[in-house]
C-alpha cells in the first residue's frame, strides 16, 4: 500500500497563481520527512486549487486546544484524499494506523515547516483507516538548557527537540506507574490494539483509554495503571511551552 502525497509550493502567502505541483508516491513511513527532495514540476495547470491551512483541513480534526498548541485527530478513510493543506508550524506525529493496519504509535516530528512552509495532500488507498494523532505547536522554541523535565518518566525521551518530547511506555498486566508530573502540556495516547490504560489524576479523576488512538490530557499529576490481563503500550507526548516564569 502506498499513501500518495501531492506537494504544492506556494510562491508567497495568499498567492495561488504560479503554484508548482509535484506528485510522488511514498509510504507512510516517510510522512514526516516530506520536505526532503524536490517535487516534479507540473506547470500550466488549468484547474483551480483550493489550499487550506492544516487546521482548516476537515480530516485534521482539532480535538484539544490550549493556548499555542492543538491536538489533531487525523483520519482518512479508504479511497479518500485530503485537501491540499499547508504546514507552517512544528508538529509531532503519533502514527496509529495506515491502510494496511496498525502502526503501533511510531513517533516522528517535523520542525522544518517553521522556516519552509510545506503544502501537500494525502490519499489513503486502504483498505483500512489511515490515522495519526498529531500534536501541533505554534509556540516559540524553548531556550537551550531550559530545565522543564517532568518527574516520574524515564530520564531519556524517545524523541526530543525544542518544541516536543515523547516517551514510549509499556505496562504489564496489573502494573501501575509511579506518579508523573509535567511542567508542559502533556498527552497520554494508547497505541496497542489490546489492553487498556487508566490515567488516574491526583484530584481523583480517572480517564480510561480502551483502543489505539484514545487519549487523555491530564492537567494534574497522574498515575498510569493497566487493569487488564494484556500488556499495553502507550505514548506520552509533551508540547514544550514552559517559559520558566
Amino acid at each position: 500500500m502506498k499513501v500518495h502525497i501531492s506537494r504544492l509550493r506556494v510562491i508567497r502567502p495568499g498567492l495561488i497563481q504560479g503554484l508548482v505541483l509535484g506528485l510522488m508516491s511514498v509510504s507512510t513511513t516517510a510522512l514526516a520527512q516530506l520536505t526532503e527532495g524536490e517535487p516534479e514540476d507540473f506547470t500550466g495547470l488549468t484547474d483551480p486549487v483550493r489550499v487550506v491551512h492544516i487546521l482548516d483541513e476537515p480530516r485534521h480534526r482539532t480535538v484539544y486546544q490550549q493556548e499555542d498548541i492543538r491536538l489533531l485527530d487525523i483520519q482518512i478513510n479508504p479511497g479518500d484524499t485530503t485537501l491540499p493543506h499547508t504546514h507552517d508550524n512544528p508538529i509531532l506525529y503519533t502514527f496509529i494506523s495506515n491502510g494496511e493496519g496498525p502502526l503501533g504509535g511510531r513517533l516522528s516530528s517535523a520542525t522544518r515547516y517553521v522556516d519552509e512552509p510545506y503544502t501537500h495532500r494525502v490519499t489513503n488507498e486502504g483498505p483500512g483507516l489511515f490515522r495519526i494523532v498529531a500534536l501541533a505547536s505554534f509556540a516559540e522554541p524553548v531556550p537551550e538548557g531550559l530545565d522543564d523535565w517532568p518527574s516520574g518518566l524515564p530520564s531519556e525521551a524517545d524523541l526530543e527537540n525544542e518544541w516536543f518530547r515523547a516517551w514510549r511506555l509499556t505496562l504489564q498486566p496489573g502494573e501501575r506507574s509511579e506518579e508523573i508530573s509535567h511542567l508542559n502540556p502533556a498527552f497520554v495516547i494508547q497505541v496497542s490494539t489490546e489492553g487498556a490504560v487508566h490515567v488516574e489524576r491526583s484530584d481523583g479523576v480517572t480517564s480510561e483509554l480502551l483502543a489505539p488512538g484514545d487519549w487523555s490530557a491530564p492537567r494534574e499529576p497522574y498515575v498510569l495503571y493497566n487493569p487488564t490481563s494484556q500488556t499495553v503500550s502507550l505514548v506520552v507526548n509533551e508540547a514544550r511551552t514552559f517559559s520558566g516564569q
